[in-house]
């Protein structure tokens, strides 16, 4: 059954398989305050030239450009440009502050190279961005408008309206930055537990998508050791190397723990999960399935 927002609304209740789903091409991010309005494509957005231009420099580069906004603000407030730009590839991921009189000043090509840009500041606290994109998708607004007003009451200065993060049918949307860990299909409990659960330096299983930037087979694969060993610390658990066999992803997969490092041996391969909305339609989500999970190598202490 459709919930009006042209998705079953399975998609949206944390009843379809939402794992290994973040976005793929998001190892470094550019997060530009712009309170809107937001047309459906940013390049379709009325931006001043130089952002246009920040943009446009940043996705060549491969930085992923997000308009975000503070909750229930629409109005620009004028005044030096507000970014943060951080870099989630690594063990040690991170998030930088900057105001910038000319956009052209952000040197994003330090970003890239994993270096905190020049007159940008390393940020203390976690980010949270919740997909409101209204334009792209009307979920995102339904569904995560409510949610990101609940959550900035929860925890204020850290939670910002985005534009989109990808994966809609999974709205509500949630990333937390820097590590860019993405959670859909989030309710107000299930998000405040997320977002708690990340600022102590833990994930939370339930409704988790995935880390961005990685291959999605990687994403399926982090999961199913997680599953199986219980290790939620957000590093602790990595792909140390893959290799592809048709359809099916061979992974090999470290586990740091307190008690020592494991290595698994995971076998991954595509899936299909049929959402029923009625009769005569049903949406096919595309997903993955444990086929094998071996250890390797004992916990070395």
């Amino acid at each position: 059954m459709a919930n009006g927002c042209g998705h079953p609304a399975a998609l949206h209740t944390g009843e379809a398989p939402i794992l290994a789903s973040a976005t793929v091409g998001a190892r470094f991010w550019l997060l530009i305050e712009h309170s809107g309005p937001w047309a459906a494509y940013l390049d379709e957005c009325r931006l001043p030239d130089k952002v246009r231009a920040l943009i446009d420099r940043a996705t060549a580069l491969g930085v992923r450009p997000q308009l975000i906004r503070r909750t229930g603000r629409r109005n620009g407030s004028g005044g030096p440009l507000h970014v943060f730009a951080g870099s989630a590839a690594g063990a040690e991921p991170w998030l930088a502050e900057g105001h910038f009189d000319d956009p052209d000043d952000l040197d994003l090509d330090a970003l890239v190279h994993g270096v905190v840009p020049e007159s940008c500041i390393l940020v203390s606290e976690p980010v949270f961005l919740v997909c409101t994109h209204a334009k792209r998708n009307a979920c995102c607004a339904r569904i995560g408008l409510p949610l990101a007003r609940f959550l900035d009451e929860q925890l204020p200065g850290q939670v910002w309206e985005t534009t989109h993060v990808g994966g809609d049918r999974y709205a509500a949307n949630l990333v937390c930055l820097p590590h860019g860990l993405y959670y859909g299909s989030m309710s107000q409990a299930a998000a405040i537990a997320a977002a708690n659960a990340y600022r102590h330096g833990e994930v939370v299983l339930d409704r988790f998508r995935g880390r961005a930037g990685i291959p999605e087979p990687s994403q399926a694969a982090e999961h199913f050791v997680r599953s199986h060993t219980g290790e939620l610390s957000v590093g602790a658990v990595a792909v140390e190397s893959s290799r592809s066999n048709g359809d099916t992803t061979v992974c090999i997969v470290v586990r740091n723990a307190p008690a020592g490092s494991s290595r698994f041996r995971v076998v991954v391969e595509p899936a299909v999960f049929a959402a029923p909305c009625g009769l005569a339609c049903a949406e096919e989500i595309s997903t993955y399935r444990l086929a094998e999970l071996s250890l390797l190598t004992p916990a070395l202490t």
